[in-house]
């Protein structure tokens, strides 16, 4: 069987920087994946986050159709934190029959609204949703990656937002946190992170139901604040962005840490975040106890390994792939060529055996062609 895995389209987004509502993107994909035996939207496959959700179904509704055409088998949704609304109404419908716990795999419901609006965005496509990940051989995992946000040591918005909902319900601190009373121990269930980001997860939802700016020509907190501290065109923007870098956000790191929603730091640099996704990405498959040889992530937008790195191996020996995104984010492009880590358009290729194969797709495209 041939598996092919797709990770953060954002169809839908506001900044319309999904790659795939574009056809000579969607073409470089379908020539490469036509007729696999198994397709896997790993995750943010939809931008929920961005505009009320009928219009997001719109936007994405053509990109759905196309895709459900290029799996001769089934095509495997698993949500992530940006289309979570997915699996919303079905995990409330669990938690009133008083289900049993979230195993690693779980199938979802599609009858249920909203996803019932991907069922028939896909017509003819033997379509399912497992959360918060899928088993794609006895020894292959993949899942989002969401859940790694509550490990991050990158004060993203969510980060902190876990992190706050952690400190109102009364749980113990998910990361190394010095200030944490020694030997606390986190629940290693998937229903323990849920139950700190689906309240985080709702709230940003409902911004973009309400008609909230999430489309500010900034974009999200987390992205102004990379775009403030790598710099601009113009003497003011360094300015601005130095100020940030040496004054605002370690002070702002400083403030999270005592209030206990840390451990968190200022280096936003390329290789402390690498470090730090990987790190959590490790902690989330440690936690969960996921007795896989390969666990596939995406999530961060950072694919990898890249040729030229280390394998990313936890302390039990799993082996961690990201396979990055679709999305064209220009203040994550520090480089002119596809070298970057963030470079979009990457897929992971498993077959029956062997180890999971990561397929760099836009590789030949120039930041030009990107930006369309």
């Amino acid at each position: 069987m041939r598996t092919a895995i797709v990770s953060d389209l954002h169809l839908g987004a506001a900044s319309e920087a999904d790659l795939l509502s574009r056809p000579e993107a969607f073409s470089a994909l379908a020539d490469a994946i036509e007729g696999v035996d198994r397709l896997v939207l790993l995750g943010d496959v939809l931008e929920f986050r961005d505009r009320p959700f009928t219009e997001a179904m719109d936007l994405a509704k053509p990109t759905l159709g196309k895709l459900a055409g290029l799996s001769a088998g089934e095509v495997i949704v698993v949500p992530g934190n940006h289309d979570y609304r997915l699996i919303s109404s079905w995990l409330e419908s669990r938690a009133l029959k008083g289900a049993r716990p979230l195993r690693l795999s779980e199938r979802a419901r599609l009858d249920l609204w909203p996803a019932s609006e991907l069922r028939a965005a896909m017509p003819g496509a033997k379509l399912r949703i497992n959360y918060p990940g899928v088993w794609l051989r006895k020894d292959v995992y993949a899942t989002h990656g969401h859940y790694l946000d509550r490990h991050l040591t990158i004060p993203t918005f969510e980060r902190l937002g876990l992190a706050l909902v952690e400190r109102t319900l009364g749980l113990a601190p998910s990361g190394p946190d010095p200030l944490a009373p020694p030997d606390v121990e986190s629940s290693d269930e998937p229903e323990e992170y849920e139950r700190v980001a689906a309240p985080v997860f709702a709230f940003l939802y409902a911004l973009a139901q309400a008609g909230a700016k999430a489309n500010h020509p900034g974009g999200t907190p987390t992205k102004r604040i990379w775009d403030s501290l790598t710099g601009g065109a113009s003497r003011s923007a360094k300015v601005r962005g130095w100020l940030l870098g040496s004054v605002a956000l370690p002070g702002a790191v400083g403030v999270a840490n005592r209030l206990g929603l840390g451990p968190v730091r200022a280096d936003l640099s390329p290789n402390a975040i690498t470090r730090a996704g990987v790190d959590a990405m490790s902690e989330v498959v440690e936690r969960l106890r996921i007795d896989a040889k390969w666990v596939l992530f995406g999530h961060t937008h950072r694919r990898g390994p890249l040729a030229e790195e280390d394998p990313w191996v936890t302390e039990n020996g799993a082996t961690l792939l990201n396979t990055g995104s679709w999305v064209h984010s220009p203040s994550l492009l520090r480089s002119s060529s596809s070298g970057s880590a963030y470079w979009p358009g990457t897929i992971a290729m498993i077959e029956d055996d062997g180890e999971p194969e990561l397929i760099h797709l836009l590789d030949e495209w120039t930041r030009e062609d990107l930006a369309g």
